[in-house]
């Protein structure tokens, strides 16, 4: 069994490292976990600890998938949290224009029913996440701190392929090894 997901790979560079470690100082009292930029990307589907022979029938399903698509870009811009400010959980950046993006993610999702896999049945709102809130104490500055950001256009992201990671889970954070690249 290898915990699995597929993804498309997000390379932060320019005004989205800016970001993030402007994020990080502005924060730095707050307990949050924040993603290594190595890890940064945008989930597809996230698939659980999944059986070997399952992965084979996955990766052929997106070698599939993946030749009948074509290259596209993508607008990281703005900033949020999931929960809410009251409760945050979830630190991330936005995507302008998604469409793509969803009709990838659509495609892919009807590829895995069809190997017969069960899928989640959760709305995919595409997002980058940056950190995982454990706590905050100033939920007036995390706001104040992500408005700052709410209209800025980050980073062009250009998608060529979709990755199917295994998530290895360790003390220091998680690994993220690929298991096949599928170039669109």
């Amino acid at each position: 069994m290898k915990r699995v997901f597929i993804a498309v790979k997000v390379d932060p560079h320019g005004a989205l490292l800016r970001m993030i470690s402007t994020l990080q100082s502005l924060l730095a009292a707050e307990k949050i976990k924040w993603v290594d930029p190595v890890n940064i990307h945008i989930t597809l589907a996230f698939l659980g600890d999944t059986e070997e022979k399952k992965i084979k029938t996955i990766a052929g399903m997106l070698k599939e998938c993946c030749s009948g698509s074509e290259e596209f870009d993508f607008m990281l811009a703005g900033a949020g949290v999931f929960k809410n400010y009251r409760d945050p959980r979830v630190i991330w950046a936005g995507i302008k224009s998604p469409e793509k993006l969803y009709a990838l993610e659509k495609k892919i999702t009807e590829g895995l029913r069809s190997t017969g896999l069960v899928i989640e049945e959760r709305q995919f709102k595409p997002h980058l996440t940056l950190g995982r809130v454990k706590s905050v104490s100033d939920t007036e500055n995390l706001k104040t701190v992500l408005e700052r950001y709410r209209d800025n256009q980050i980073q062009i992201v250009h998608v060529s392929e979709v990755v199917l990671y295994e998530s290895i889970l360790m003390r220091t954070g998680p690994l993220y090894k690929p298991i096949g690249k599928y170039p669109l």
